[in-house]
Order: structure tokens, then sequence, then C-alpha cells
């Protein structure tokens, strides 16, 4: 569900409204039609995150491709000692990119040449902190081991199904307001539902840039504000 800005309180959606003037009968049954009304319900239910995703990882660069790669299997081999040390379990630790890439020099005018002046070898996890109360730990651990490449950090929740409960039951309730606004409106009364369909799930989680963290000396303040999850449905009531 990687989002648009939400507003808080009950998300405005465009209103969907079919109504038929008359009853009518379906063809060649001689059953009554019955008159409809069909209305968009906007829900959302907000929880606060219980785990963090982050990417972390080593870049390092040497004249030789031999050299840039050493230098960052060592720095490497320490970022996971570290990440073991802090009780991250190898489930949590994922390898998401590995690049040997060569560097190019540069001429008196600062144009790249096809000279190779280097090489730069990159390597990069992706970890799953499931105890937010020792991110800020994590954060600087990384980075005193020796990981210089930090990526944006989301954050999750474990289990999202009562979270996603809530903003359904709120779109429902959204909706029957909604119908029995134009009801009043309209001189008529809502029968039963006849039909409900969801419209799409919408998880909004604060996102944080990790880039300024690489500066810092002491341990990261980490604030881990609210998830918000967005439901949208359409009900057709009969009316009468």
């Amino acid at each position: 569900m990687r989002f648009s800005q939400c507003v808080p309180g009950i998300v405005i959606a465009a209103l969907g409204f079919a109504a038929l003037a008359s009853q009518g009968f379906a063809q060649g049954s001689g059953t009554p039609v019955p008159r409809t009304i069909t209305v968009s319900g906007e829900g959302e239910a907000r929880a606060a995150p219980d785990e963090a995703h982050l990417r972390a990882g080593v870049v390092t660069q040497a004249r030789k491709a031999a050299e840039a790669l050493a230098a960052n299997t060592r720095a490497m081999n320490q970022v996971f000692a570290t990440l073991k040390q802090l009780g991250i379990p190898d489930k949590s630790i994922q390898t998401s990119g590995f690049n040997v890439s060569p560097q190019y020099a540069s001429d008196r005018n600062g144009d790249t040449t096809q000279a190779i002046s280097g090489y730069q070898v990159s390597n990069e996890v992706d970890v799953t902190i499931d105890d937010l109360g020792r991110l800020g730990a994590v954060l600087d651990a990384l980075v005193a081991s020796g990981a210089n490449s930090l990526g944006s950090m989301d954050f999750t929740l474990r289990d999202p199904k009562p979270l996603m409960a809530q903003a359904r039951g709120a779109a429902m309730k959204d909706a029957e307001a909604r119908a029995q606004t134009y009801a009043a409106a309209g001189g008529f009364r809502l029968g039963p539902i006849l039909n409900v369909s969801e419209g799409g799930a919408d998880m909004q989680r604060p996102i944080m840039n990790t880039a300024p963290m690489m500066r810092m000396a002491a341990a990261v303040p980490v604030a881990n504000g609210e998830n918000t999850l967005s439901v949208s449905v359409n009900v057709t009531f009969e009316i009468r």
C-alpha cells in the first residue's frame, strides 16, 4: 500500500449516487426491480507502529576492484557482527543490493573521461527492527561499526488486520450516514443493503530520511508517529 497525504478525521471521497426514478420490472420476468441508491463511504483508523524497516550498508572505493571489495567485505562483516550483538535475528536481515562499478577520472575542465581511476563497491542490507525503543541505539551502532550508507526508514505494523477492521467499520458508518442524508433530502426511506464493495485501502506510514544521521555521534532520537489506514467502500441500499 507503499501513499498520498492524509488529513485527520474522515477522508472526503467522491460520492457516487444512482437511483431509479420509478419502479420497473425485470425484462420478461415480471419481477419488480427495486429502486436503489449507491453511495461511497470513507473510514480511517490510526495506531502507533510496532516495527521499523531500514536500509544500511557500506560503500568503499580503491584503485583496484579487489582492494575495494576487500575493504567493503571487512566493513560489512563488522556491520553484521554489530547487528548480531544487538540481538537482531538472521531472518530480519536481508541483502538488498550489491554492486561493483568503475570510477572514471576527470580532465582539467572537470569533464568525465574514459580513463578508469578506481572502483567502487556498495553492499546494502534491509533490516527489520521489532523493538522501536532500541531503534536510536541500533542506528548509532550501525554508523559506529562502519555503515556509511543509510537509506530511508519507514515504520509499519506487524499485524494491520485489527486496524483494517476498524477502518472498514468506520467506512460503513460513513456510507450509511451519507445515504440517510440523501434519504431525508429526497423524501424516501432506506431499505436493506443490497451490495457492498470495497474500493481500496491505503496505509500511510511515517518515512524518515536517515542521511542526516551519518553526521550524528550520539544516540539518534527517533519519533515513531502513527500509521493511518484508510478504506473506501461502495454501498447500495434499496430505497422505499
